[in-house]
């Protein structure tokens, strides 16, 4: 894949992420490239996010194409991070690559390894699509 799949991001996790990101001190792994996403996204009022786009909060099935190994996770803030195995934050490269990619998408992302290329397979649960705009 030669350019990044467009991405779009709910206005409420737009603000929220960017807020997080203000009050974080000091740099984190995947600082950079969070605000690189989030300046590249399409952002859209809650109510109108398509069904198919991974937002904050939503459960979805992934593959990474290199390795085959598929894996469903929530895409959660750092502060909901409990230590179960069901949870990826968004703060992690995995999760800052989910956020906001559709069905279908692809994107390289780093990995202790080299580069991986997450699939977005089905999302099996989206907040906006449960109608929970304001959660």
């Amino acid at each position: 894949m030669n350019s990044k799949p467009s991405i779009t991001v709910s206005s409420l996790d737009f603000e929220r992420l960017e807020s997080l990101l203000e009050k974080q001190t000091g740099d984190f792994p995947g600082r950079d490239a969070l605000e690189a996403e989030l300046d590249r996204a399409d952002v859209l009022d809650p109510k109108d996010m398509p069904p198919n786009v991974v937002t904050m909060n939503s459960t979805v099935r992934f593959t990474m194409l290199e390795t085959g190994k598929s894996s469903t996770l929530t895409l959660v803030y750092p502060k909901e991070m409990d230590g179960s195995d069901n949870k990826v934050s968004v703060f992690a490269p995995v999760g800052i690559a989910l956020l906001g990619l559709s069905v279908g998408d692809e994107l390289p992302m780093p990995s202790p390894t080299g580069r991986v290329t997450v699939r977005v397979d089905a999302i099996e649960y989206q907040p906006e699509n449960a109608g929970e705009l304001h959660r």
